[in-house]
């Protein structure tokens, strides 16, 4: 069920460090009451900078500098040469062959995935160096399928060459947002790629980027998933998985609860998972090319059921995307001979750590009331997230 668009203010122009070009930037929204019990939202409230680290025990992201090795940075470029690779990654955006006909979701995630590995306590990781063009970062689990984005951005980077792959990744993933009407956020360009894969066999490891089910009681028959829940309809061992998620991805980055949600709820209302890739199926939302705070609301509202790969009454009633590959699960909209036509949707299972635990909840219920703020700290969030370990 997807709520009333509330768009920001008016973007304006600006420019950008020494090497400037023209792009737009959302104007912070007016002030404004809200109603909540958070003590992290003030009564008249604005986004936190997204250079201030408030997770205990960790610096401010900023002050780490990416380490070596790594390559001489790419030829300056002009605000023309900007302008031109913008306009060509807005001429890709819109394919028809491509799943639900656009690739900004994959561009997003793309972004997502290569910013996400930074470790805020060794400097390492983050979008600087592109090292999922090796296959040491390429072979990580959480990176499959990632492969067809970078493929559709080889034109771009063959046509200007000067750009590097790091900037080319994140500059996408802001252009995707912007087409699809999610926040317009301000380019720092400057990453610069690692000459080969050495950079991760020296200083990265696999399990940085979140797993679906990571310390979830395992089960065992497919054709009854149901039973790893427990009493209050939670899967077994959901809390491990809540640690998973909060401490060892987001906090090691350096991001708080608010940070958390408002990056799972701006990211997953973008794209579906692949039986094939990731191993779970389906969309997360109605529209999933479009920016909205759909996921946020549907997860409060919708009810919401567990399923295996043996749960084969989804295929008998027009729901066989929705069916994830053998040994995952996921929970769905979907009920055995429903008889309400709702669009095929699903949530990971650390998707629905968002609505268990009462901390992430907190900031959830505001972000399904408000999609304007959902935009707002979205932006804040995802740029932080693709400039960690940057040096800017």
């Amino acid at each position: 069920m997807k709520l009333p668009l509330l768009a920001l203010s008016a973007a304006t122009s600006t420019l950008v460090g020494t090497e400037a070009f023209v792009l737009k930037v959302p104007q912070q929204p007016k002030s404004s009451s809200t109603t909540t019990a958070l003590n992290n939202y003030r009564t008249k409230w604005s986004p936190r900078p997204s250079s201030v680290a408030t997770c205990p025990g960790h610096a401010a992201a900023t002050t780490y500098s990416p380490p070596s090795p790594i390559s001489t940075p790419s030829s300056p470029l002009t605000v023309v040469t900007y302008n031109a690779i913008r306009a060509e990654l807005k001429l890709l955006m819109n394919n028809p062959s491509w799943d639900d006909g656009s690739l900004a979701p994959i561009f997003i995630r793309l972004a997502w995935h290569s910013s996400g590995t930074f470790d805020a306590a060794s400097g390492t990781g983050g979008s600087n160096g592109a090292g999922m063009r090796f296959e040491n970062e390429a072979a990580d689990p959480e990176n499959a399928g990632l492969s067809v984005a970078r493929a559709f951005l080889e034109p771009v980077k063959r046509q200007f060459p000067e750009i590097s792959y790091s900037d080319l990744w994140i500059l996408a993933a802001y252009v995707g947002l912007e087409n699809t009407g999610g926040p317009v956020l301000e380019f720092q360009p400057g990453r610069i790629d690692h000459l080969d894969d050495t950079y991760f066999a020296n200083n990265m490891s696999y399990g940085r980027l979140p797993a679906a089910e990571k310390y979830c009681c395992p089960h065992l028959d497919d054709s009854n998933v149901s039973s790893s829940l427990d009493a209050s309809g939670k899967v077994e061992g959901w809390e491990g998985l809540c640690t998973h998620v909060r401490n060892e991805v987001f906090y090691r980055m350096g991001f708080n609860d608010q940070e958390i949600v408002a990056l799972l709820c701006g990211g997953h209302v973008y794209g579906r998972c692949h039986p094939n890739a990731s191993g779970y199926a389906g969309p997360w939302v109605d529209n999933m090319t479009e920016f909205s705070n759909e996921y946020a609301a549907d997860m409060i509202e919708d009810e919401w059921r567990l399923v295996g790969h043996g749960d084969t009454w989804l295929d008998d009633q027009g729901s066989a995307e929705l069916r994830p590959a053998p040994g995952n699960r996921q929970f769905v909209n979907q009920s055995p001979g429903m008889e309400e036509d709702l669009p095929n949707q699903m949530m990971l299972l650390s998707d629905m750590i968002l609505a268990w635990d009462p901390a992430f909840r907190a900031h959830l219920e505001v972000y399904a009331e408000d999609e304007a703020r959902l935009k707002w700290d979205f932006g804040v969030a995802f740029k932080k997230l693709t400039e960690l370990g940057c040096g800017f």
